[in-house]
């Protein structure tokens, strides 16, 4: 499990990334570069990092399904993800 201030920082860029979205698109049709450059670092969506919703890893994360393998393993053996099963051949 990742720390808690991990997943709450990824939080709060989140939040960032949707509160300028629309003045970021504004300020690019413009091209204005310098009042660009004035908004905060974070609330740039370059600097988000995908997260497992369960236990906040970083690393080995599903992007359709939202969880990292691990999670996704688990959820799948225990049926709790509908048209996913073990296969075998």
């Amino acid at each position: 499990m990742a720390r808690k201030s991990l997943i709450a920082r990824e939080a709060k860029r989140r939040k960032l990334v949707e509160k300028y979205a629309k003045i970021r698109e504004e300020l690019k049709e413009q091209g204005d570069y310098e009042a660009l450059q004035k908004l905060p670092k974070n609330s740039s969506p370059v600097r988000l990092h995908n997260r497992c919703t369960m236990t906040g890893r970083p690393r080995s994360y599903y992007r359709k399904f939202g969880v990292s393998r691990l999670v996704f393993r688990e959820m799948a053996l225990n049926g709790e993800i509908p048209g996913i099963k073990k296969s075998s051949w």
